[in-house]
């Protein structure tokens, strides 16, 4: 993987953050069509970096929600922040039990496999179609929802699987307001991918040494730049625009991608 690679690898992974169809995904196909040869273990390095810079990208956007959490937790309050916060919390548990029983077994689909990348597309076209047939309420997301959408989440750790796509879809379909049902998609994976990020880094699993620092950085910022732009530009999509169109996009890649992969 060169400079540009790493360029157009970020730009993919900021624009599709947050839209319903896979960053990590597209992350994957790009990776394969750019030929990147990367082992595993350095690809998921890449992944992580990307995700961590999509990740600052939605506390940027979300700044004065997250800053508003914050002053009410410290309230020590049982008030609207904080049960916010403990339904975000809630909400991470299935993802964070999956990732550190089943670490290995999640690393090995980061490899390139571009046939498993289009099934799991299609999983989320058939998620996102679903979603759009949900009549839309005014429920808030619930405590009980909020694992719910958080096994959804669990779920959508695997390449393919859009989170946002998967997580909204869930929340819609379980009765939730839509506008309520995004903002709670963007802001639970926060915490989840600040915390896998410095697990890995603390714990060695995951490591600069031996790596291309420069298509890190170029990566990084380009995700960071692009995230920046498609949160508020999907924050205003997903609430006016129907999934439909997402499925189908999601159902065409995800045919291509399989038929490429028995060439």
């Amino acid at each position: 993987m060169d400079v540009l690679d790493a360029l157009l690898l970020g730009i993919i992974q900021g624009l599709t953050e947050f839209l319903p169809v896979s960053s990590s995904g597209h992350l994957e196909l790009g990776k394969a069509i750019l030929g990147d040869n990367s082992i595993p273990e350095e690809s998921l390095l890449f992944t992580v970096v990307m995700h961590f810079a999509t990740a600052l990208s939605t506390i940027v956007i979300f700044r004065k929600d997250i800053i508003e959490i914050f002053k009410g937790i410290f309230k020590f309050q049982w008030n609207e922040e904080t049960q916010f916060a403990t339904k975000i919390a809630i909400s991470m548990i299935p993802a964070a039990v999956i990732g550190l029983l089943f670490e290995e077994e999640l690393e090995a689909f980061f490899g390139g496999n571009v046939m498993f990348v289009g099934f799991m597309l299609i999983v989320t076209a058939v998620l996102l179609w679903l979603a759009d047939k949900a009549k839309n309420t005014e429920k808030p997301v619930s405590y009980s929802n909020a694992f719910v959408i958080g096994i959804s989440q669990a779920i959508a750790m695997l390449p393919g699987i859009s989170r946002s796509g998967a997580t909204i879809s869930t929340s819609v379909l379980l009765g939730n307001d839509k506008s309520k049902a995004a903002r709670f998609s963007f802001l639970m994976v926060v915490p989840l991918i600040l915390g896998k990020v410095a697990k890995d880094m603390l714990s060695g699993d995951l490591t600069l040494e031996g790596s291309n620092s420069t298509i890190l950085i170029v990566g990084f910022i380009a995700a960071f730049v692009a995230g920046l732009v498609a949160c508020q530009w999907m924050i205003k999509l997903v609430r006016k625009s129907k999934l439909t169109y997402f499925a189908v996009y999601c159902l065409i890649v995800g045919i291509i991608a399989i038929v490429v992969s028995n060439f």
